[in-house]
């Protein structure tokens, strides 16, 4: 058999010149592959929509025309779940610092009211301590007064006591000895014993008395007895003794 090939060829050589073509063809497809990802990310993020050439709006892309892409790529939606991840975390922060400060500004109002509400019961209680001092007090008061009310009783009932006796002294004795002593006895232990004595048992006793100490004595005593009644004129007898 006659051979075609030149002398000096192998068919060694004549297989190299065609893995060259084989790896244009590979690369090809796989460029085409990259161009299809592309392309449907793109349409994604432009929202599946494609441009009206003839009316200028945009139109959504049919389902049947939209590339063909393997599910290992879902390139376009794993950056929308990271894009709304990074939204929710920027989100967070500020939400929970609102919830934070509006947390705290409660906690500070009801700390201000629990303090105020501490206040008022200290002050209630003081007050109530201080009225229960007082009713004290007052039973106190009363109980003295009670006590003085009848300590002057007894005082008084001692005095009418003393000052009746003096005075049946000297209504039993001669005027003219009774005189004797009323003209040199003090004033006003004079008058008391005059203002309690039976004008009767008084009249001899004053007619027998020295008539300038017995006009003095009885000017003295119609002022004691005028003061005593409120009246605020004096007694003709003690204006004019000699009338």
């Amino acid at each position: 058999m006659v051979s075609l090939l030149p002398a000096g060829f192998s068919g060694v050589r004549l297989l190299r010149p065609r893995l060259l073509p084989a790896t244009i063809v590979a690369m090809s497809a796989l460029l085409a592959v990259k161009s299809v990802v592309l392309v449907q990310a793109a349409a994604e993020e432009a929202g599946q929509t494609s441009p009206d050439l003839k009316g200028g709006a945009t139109q959504p892309v049919p389902a049947e025309s939209r590339p063909t892409v393997p599910a290992s790529l879902p390139i376009a939606a794993e950056r929308k779940r990271m894009a709304a991840r990074q939204a929710e975390a920027s989100d967070e922060p500020a939400t929970s610092a609102a919830e934070r400060s509006l947390l705290m500004d409660l906690r500070h109002r009801r700390e201000m009211l629990d303090a105020r509400a501490r206040d008022l019961d200290q002050k209630q209680a003081e007050l109530e301590a201080a009225a229960k001092r007082l009713s004290e007090r007052t039973d106190q008061l009363a109980g003295l007064q009670t006590k003085l009310e009848g300590l002057e009783a007894d005082r008084q009932r001692h005095a009418t006591e003393n000052w009746a006796g003096l005075v049946r002294v000297y209504e039993a004795m001669k005027p003219r000895d009774a005189a004797a002593i009323f003209d040199a006895l003090d004033m006003q232990v004079l008058l008391q014993v005059l203002d309690r004595m039976q004008d009767r048992r008084a009249a001899p006793v004053l007619a027998a008395m020295q008539p300038d100490r017995a006009r003095l004595a009885t000017q003295m005593l119609a002022e004691m007895r005028a003061r005593s009644v409120g009246q605020s004129s004096t007694s003709p007898v003690a204006t004019n003794p000699k009338g």
